[in-house]
Formats: structure tokens, C-alpha cells, sequence
């Protein structure tokens, strides 16, 4: 490159540091101008102070040297063309000290302005407003001016207002603005009092008055950008029927003055986005017209009446609020959210209850016109969506509208399972969307709903299985393919779905994953899913078994007593009917309670496998471990007492003449011990998983050695009543406690387990004192004889263990 392409290069290269210097100037300098512009409006004029140029100081890396100052470079002649300067400061370093400003004093001044110039004039037209109407009250009842005159006078008022406000518009507007809000409500006053009260103009005239009068108000404010226009002089014509109300009664005239008042405010809060005047009327309405309906409304006088204005108040608040989301696609806010429901919810609420309580026909009706307000919001939602003309959350909104009034028809029209299936896939849809979606409030407006499902399928159930009711045999229900159980299955699936995307899509929770609402909401939803699933098997598995109890009846010849009696289930805690002029098989109560718990612990051995193998969690984990001792505690005390019952039955035979009973009376036994040990094997595999990190591997050896002598004690028990043995409880136990105990402490001593040492020794120690305190007193010579042996031997035997292994067990280190 020669030394001339060198110049040019970097000639361009200061100019470009001189355009970006001369960027930050113009930036500070439009900066400075603002905050002159702000003290001028806060500040008297010969308050401001003069603001000189910024003086802009070099840092010292920016200032040449004079070694700089002597290079080649810095003595190379330049161009003629361009005139290059020092080198550029960076705008980092460039220091901006603008002189010191007054400081300007802001309380008094500012708030007597505020009061002087603002407050004052506002109080001062609602109280002239206020007493000219008190005025015209007084007037009325004492007959001072005859009607003409007054309402002559009225307008004159009215009149006079308006043409002073408009002349002072030019320099003082906000002055201005209040006196033409004033004269709008005075006009409003006067027209109706002419047509309501004095009668001085038709019907028609009057509302094409007012029509004027709201039009006029909606461009003033419009023109003079004030809300204190229209709230003076359209919200403050709300009081105008009820100061000088006689109690007439008009209805009609007060209601369509409302809504000619409601439609200019429509307009005003369309144009410039007025919320607070959209929701003062908002409320104002509907309080005017539900204080209206639960006081005054006459079925007879007002129903047609009631509900064309409701329909008309529900329409102008819809469109009010669509229309300006529409237009200017915002996105919705809490606040939006929550007044579109309010007012979809006011409509439907009120006019449900007008047709319900009208006669009979109109109450068919109710699901008509549920459906109806679906098919409103869905003809929205169809045109906000193909003309794209919102943001989408407005969309999502209006399809909730439609899917909870779709959900509502069907409870209106019908009842039962069908309830429960809508309202559990509304909240699987919302849910989803709200995930997927990413629109929090749609995953929140699911939780009630789930609530409300719940609440429903517990409905289903009571009424469905019929819990201690002798059901007639032509309403028994199919197991498994019936619509109660088919209802369990979706409600289950459902929220099988939920808790999917509920842990694959964390990040789109609108709580924070860790923390406590998250955590919360995780444990609530895979709860419901457990319990909801596991009622659904065992429902249908109480109803079979209820359904035999109820086919085996057998009616008794020649009785004469049929006064009720009732059998108590000591598991479902449910009380059944019976009558003494019949027989029941209460065999199949039992065989009921057996596979109840048979089903119990074989869910809780598959929920420890899953976790296992699938989920890997730690807390599920335990809580599986939790619910499973407590169901093999249940079994234990319940389970093998009922089975016991089973056993006697089969042994004894006391049903026999009635009934067949059978050998599977004790075989069922061994499908329960089956069970039992598929839930000790996976609760063990879960525990030795890394995740679970257990550490405490007494308390399972507890759990499954303390199971194995129940159980081998019920069995003992067992067959010795088979075999017809009256020593069951006395001299085969203790013989077996004995040898349990001993087993134990050869195992503690091979497993280097102090805690199964320790055990046996305790459990021999009770087999000694049952000995000593209750075997012995009801054993004969021989039975007695073989006990001590046996036990004087087996202690003899434990006592060798200890002193062979003395040495493994003193060297042993403790877990």
C-alpha cells in the first residue's frame, strides 16, 4: 500500500471518531433541553437559570505528549482539503459537568396550584351540581315553581354553563373542561325530569335528548382529553333518577337512560382507553341493576323487561372491552381477564336464574341458554381467530369462555358421570394449554377445576356403588364395563397427563420449580392421580364382592320378624342393612376384605417397582415405603384376623346348610403371603438403589423379620385349628417363637447384625414370661415336659452360638 493510501486511511478513520463524538454531543444536548423544558414547567420563569455548554474535559490519556507531539506522524503534513484535530476523546472518557442548577421548591407551591387550580374547580361543580338538584327538590315539594319553569330554568343553566366553559377553553382548559362536564349533568337532569316526572315531552323526544347530550359529552371529552368530563358529566348522571325518584318505579325509562349513559361511556373508553371510567360504570351498572333485581323485581311484571336489559348491559361491557383490545391487538391483564369473567359469569348467573324461576317452561330453557352463551363467545373466538385481529391471550380467553359454559350446559341438562368427565377434560385442555402455551393463568384457572371433578367423581362414587345398600339384582352394575369405573379410568388418565407435562415442561410452571408452591402443587397433582387410580380397582372390586353378599340371599320359611338389624364392616367402616327373615353368605364380606388388602399390597409392590425403575425419586420413595408398612400393618391385624374367620368358616362349616364352602377358604391365604412378599422383595430393591441413599437397614430387617413371625405364627395357628389341636395358642407358639429366636441370632451372628441378635433375645425373653404366666397353666404333664425341653434346649443352643463366635461378634463394627 503506498504512503498516500496510508494518509487516507487514516484521515477516514478520525472521521469516523469525530461522527460518533459528535453522536454523544447530540444526545447530551437534547438531554439538557429536556430537563430545561421540565424546570420551566415547574419553575417561575425568572427562576431559570441559564444553562451554558457542557464543558468537555480531556482525561490525561487523551492529551498528547510532547514525545507524541514529535513523532513522524504527528509532523506529517496533512491534506489541505481536511483539517484533522486532536486526537478524538472516546465517549467514555469524556466529562460532563453542566453548571449547578437552583434548587426548585416543590411543596407549597406546587400543591396550592394543584388545589387552586384543579381540586377546587371539581369540588365546586359537583357541589353546585348537587345543590341545584337539591333545589329542585325542594322545589318539587313544595310547589314553589310550576314544572316549566323549572325545567326551563334548568336548562338555562345548563346552557349558560356550557357557553362559559367554551369560551374559556382558549386559556384556561382544565377550568374549561369542569364547567362543560357540569352543564352535561345538568342537562341530563333536566331531561329527565321533564319526561319522568312532569311529563313535558314525549318518550321519544326525551331519549333523542339524551342521545345528543351523550354524543356531545363523548366528543368533548374526546376534544378536551380529560376524564373529568365524562365522569361529571355521564358517570354522575348515574345519581340523577335516584335524587329525584319518587318511587314510580319506571323501570324501563331508568334502564334505558342507563344504557344510552353506558354507550357513551363505550365510546369515550373505546377511543382513549379510559379505564378508570370503564370500570367505575361497569360497577355502578351492575350493582344498580342486581340491587334492582334481588329487591324489586316482580316475576310476574319484570321478566321480559329484566332480561333485554341484561342482555344490553352485557353486550355494551363485552364490546367495550373486546373492541379496544382488538384494535390495538394489546395484550390482556389480570385485571381485563378478571371483568370479561365477571361480566360473562353476571350475565349467565342472573339470567339462569330468571328463566329457572319463571314457570315451567322457561326453566327447560337453562340449557338452551347455557348453550347459547357458549355459541356467543365461540362465534367471537372464530372471528378474532381468522381475522388474527388480537393478541393471543384474548383469543385463549374467549375459547375458556365457551369450554366452561359448554362444561356448565351439561350439568344444567344433565347429571352424573358425565359431569365429571367434561369438567376433568376442561382442566386437562387448560392445563395443556397454559403449558405448552406458555399462559400461566390458564394452568391456574385448571387447579378449581380439578377440584371441582374431584368433588364430582366422590359424588359418582357414592351414589354409583351405593355403599351399604342392598342394591336390587336388576340394578347391579357389570364389573369393570360400567360408566362409574369407565369415569374412574379418564379422571385417573387425565391426570396421568397433567403430571407429564407437569415434569417435562418445567420451565413454563407459573410457579418456581424448587420452591414451595411448586413443590406443592407436584406432590397434590401426583397424589390425586394415586388415589384416583387406586380407588377405581378397588371400588369395583368392593361392589363384586357386595354384589354376591347381596345375590345370596336366602329367604327363610315362616318367619315372621322382619324388623332390620345391621352388620358392621370393620374395614370400609360402612353399616349394611340386613333383615332377620333371610340368610346372607358373609363369606363373601370377608373374601370382600381379603381382596381389598390383597389388591393394596400388590399396588404398593408395583408403585415401589416404578419408582425403581422409572421415576427414580427419592421422596416418592419413601412415601411409598410409608404407605407400604402401613398396609402391611393393616394385613397383619386385619387381614389375617378375617382370614382366620375364613379358615373357622371352612373348618366348622356354619353356613353348610345354605351354602357350599369350600377349600378356597384357606387356600386364599397363600395368594395374600405371595403378595406380601413381592412388596417386601421391591421395597427391598428400593432401598438398596443409589438414589434412596438409605442408611438405616435395622428398620427393614424390623419390617421383614417382625412379618415373617406373624405370619408363621397365623399359620402355625392355622393348620393346628385344622388339625383340631386345642394347644394352638400355647404350646406350638412358644415352640416356635423359641426357634424363630433362635434362627434369628445364628443369622445376626452370620450377618454380623447386632440389632437381630438383640431382637431374638427380646422375643425369647416374651416366649419365657408366656411360659411362665400362661402356657403352663392350662399344659398337662407331657405338654409341659416338651415345652421346657424344647426351650431349656434351644437356649442351650443360643448360648453355644455365642460362646463359638465370641470372637466375630466382639470384633465386629456396628452399621
Amino acid at each position: 500500500m503506498s504512503q498516500q493510501d496510508e494518509q487516507i486511511a487514516q484521515l477516514l478513520l478520525k472521521l469516523e471518531q469525530l461522527l460518533k463524538q459528535q453522536d454523544v454531543f447530540a444526545q447530551q444536548i437534547n438531554l439538557l433541553k429536556d430537563e430545561i423544558n421540565e424546570l420551566k414547567q415547574t419553575a417561575k420563569p425568572q427562576e431559570i437559570t441559564p444553562v451554558e455548554t457542557p464543558e468537555v474535559i480531556p482525561t490525561p490519556e487523551t492529551v498528547p505528549t510532547q514525545e507524541t507531539a514529535t513523532t513522524p506522524e504527528a509532523i506529517k503534513p496533512e491534506p489541505p482539503v481536511i483539517e484533522t484535530p486532536p486526537q478524538a476523546i472516546p465517549p467514555e472518557k469524556i466529562i460532563v459537568r453542566p453548571q449547578p442548577q437552583k434548587a426548585v421548591p416543590k411543596s407549597k407551591g406546587n400543591l396550592e396550584k394543584f388545589i387552586g387550580e384543579n381540586l377546587i374547580s371539581k369540588i365546586g361543580i359537583l357541589i353546585t351540581i348537587i345543590g341545584l338538584a337539591i333545589g329542585v327538590k325542594y322545589s318539587i315539594e313544595n310547589d314553589l315553581i310550576s314544572p316549566l319553569t323549572r325545567v326551563i330554568l334548568g336548562y338555562l343553566s345548563g346552557i349558560a354553563l356550557l357557553v362559559v366553559g367554551s369560551r374559556l377553553k382558549k386559556k384556561y382548559e382544565g377550568y374549561s373542561a369542569v364547567l362543560v362536564s357540569g352543564a352535561l349533568a345538568v342537562l341530563y337532569f333536566m331531561t329527565f325530569a321533564a319526561y319522568d316526572f312532569y311529563q313535558l315531552m314525549p318518550q321519544t323526544l326525551a331519549f333523542v335528548m339524551m342521545v345528543l347530550f351523550t354524543a356531545f359529552g363523548v366528543v368533548a371529552a374526546i376534544n378536551y382529553n380529560r376524564q373529568v368530563i365524562a365522569f361529571i358529566g355521564l358517570v354522575g348522571a348515574y345519581a340523577i333518577p335516584f335524587l329525584l325518584s319518587d318511587g314510580s318505579g319506571k323501570v324501563l325509562v331508568l334502564f334505558s337512560y342507563i344504557a344510552i349513559i353506558n354507550g357513551g361511556i363505550a365510546v369515550i373508553s373505546f377511543i382513549r382507553n379510559w379505564k378508570p371510567l370503564y370500570y367505575t360504570a361497569f360497577a355502578v351498572t351492575w350493582l344498580i341493576f342486581f340491587s334492582w333485581y334481588a329487591f324489586n323485581y316482580e316475576d310476574t311484571l319484570h321478566f321480559g323487561l329484566a332480561f333485554v336489559f341484561l342482555t344490553v348491559f352485557f353486550i355494551i361491557f363485552y364490546i367495550t372491552l373486546l373492541a379496544y383490545k382488538l384494535l390495538k391487538n394489546e395484550k390482556l391483564h389480570a385485571g381485563d381477564v378478571i371483568l370479561v369473567l365477571i361480566n360473562a359469569f353476571i350475565f349467565y348467573g342472573i339470567g339462569y336464574a330468571l328463566l329457572a324461576y319463571h314457570n315451567e317452561t322457561t326453566e327447560k330453557l337453562v340449557g338452551l341458554f347455557t348453550l347459547a352463551n357458549a355459541l356467543v363467545h365461540f362465534v367471537v373466538s372464530v372471528v378474532v381467530y381468522r381475522k388474527k385481529m388480537a393478541h393471543k391471550n384474548l383469543f385463549y380467553l374467549i375459547v375458556i369462555l365457551v369450554l366452561t359454559f359448554v362444561t356448565i350446559a351439561f350439568p344444567v341438562q344433565l347429571d352424573g358421570s358425565w359431569v365429571t368427565l367434561l369438567w376433568t377434560a376442561e382442566a386437562a385442555l387448560l392445563f395443556w394449554l397454559g403449558r405448552t402455551k406458555k399462559i400461566p393463568v390458564y394452568e391456574k384457572l385448571a387447579y378449581p377445576l380439578l377440584i371441582l371433578a374431584s368433588f364430582s367423581l366422590l359424588i359418582d362414587w357414592y351414589k354409583g356403588y351405593e355403599f351399604g345398600m342392598l342394591t336390587p339384582v336388576e340394578d347391579f352394575l357389570t364389573p369393570l364395563f360400567n360408566i362409574y369405573f369407565l369415569t374412574s379410568l379418564l379422571f385417573a388418565g387425565a391426570l396421568g397427563f397433567i403430571n407429564y407435562l407437569h415434569h417435562t415442561k418445567k420451565d413454563t410452571s407459573p410457579f418456581v420449580p424448587g420452591k414451595f408452591f411448586y413443590e406443592t402443587v407436584s406432590f397434590s397433582l401426583a397424589g390425586l392421580f394415586l388415589i384416583s387410580f387406586y380407588w377405581a380397582f378397588r371400588l369395583e372390586i368392593y361392589n363384586y364382592f357386595n354384589e354376591l353378599f347381596i345375590a345370596s340371599k336366602v329367604q327363610l320359611e315362616g318367619s315372621q320378624n322382619v324388623t332390620p338389624t345391621y352388620e358392621y364392616d370393620d374395614i370400609s367402616g360402612i353399616k349394611y342393612q340386613v333383615m332377620s327373615d333371610r340368610k346372607y353368605n358373609y363369606d363373601f364380606v370377608r373374601f370382600r376384605r381379603v381382596w381389598i388388602l390383597n389388591y393394596s399390597l400388590l399396588f404398593m409392590g408395583l408403585l415401589a417397582w416404578f419408582n425403581l425403575a422409572k421415576l427414580k425419586n427419592r421422596l416418592f420413595g419413601f412415601v411409598v415405603l410409608g404407605l407400604s408398612v402401613f398396609t402391611l400393618f393393616i394385613f397383619l391385624t386385619q387381614g389375617l384376623y378375617v382370614l382366620g374367620e375364613l379358615r373357622e368358616s371352612y373348618v366348622d362349616q356354619t353356613l353348610g346348610d345354605y351354602y357350599n364352602i369350600g377349600f378356597y377358604n384357606v387356600a386364599i391365604r397363600y395368594i395374600s403371603f405371595v403378595l406380601v412378599a413381592l412388596l417386601l422383595y421391591n421395597c427391598y430393591k428400593l432401598l438398596q438403589s443409589d438414589f434412596m441413599n438409605w442408611k438405616f437397614a435395622a428398620g427393614f430387617d424390623i419390617v421383614l423379620y417382625g412379618t415373617i413371625l406373624w405370619i408363621a405364627s397365623s399359620e402355625l395357628i392355622s393348620w393346628m385349628d385344622i388339625a383340631e389341636s386345642t394347644q394352638s395358642y400355647k404350646l406350638g407358639l412358644s415352640i416356635l417363637w423359641g426357634v424363630y429366636a433362635l434362627l434369628l441370632i445364628a443369622l445376626g451372628i452370620w450377618k454380623k447384625k447386632k440389632h437381630l441378635r438383640f431382637g431374638a433375645i427380646i422375643l425369647f425373653g416374651i416366649t419365657l414370661i408366656k411360659l411362665f404366666f400362661y402356657d403352663i397353666s392350662h399344659l398337662n404333664t407331657i405338654s409341659k415336659t416338651i415345652v421346657f425341653v424344647a426351650l431349656g434346649v434351644l437356649l442351650l443352643i443360643i448360648s453355644f452360638l455365642y460362646n463359638k463366635y465370641k470372637h466375630i461378634i466382639a470384633d465386629e463394627t456396628e452399621e
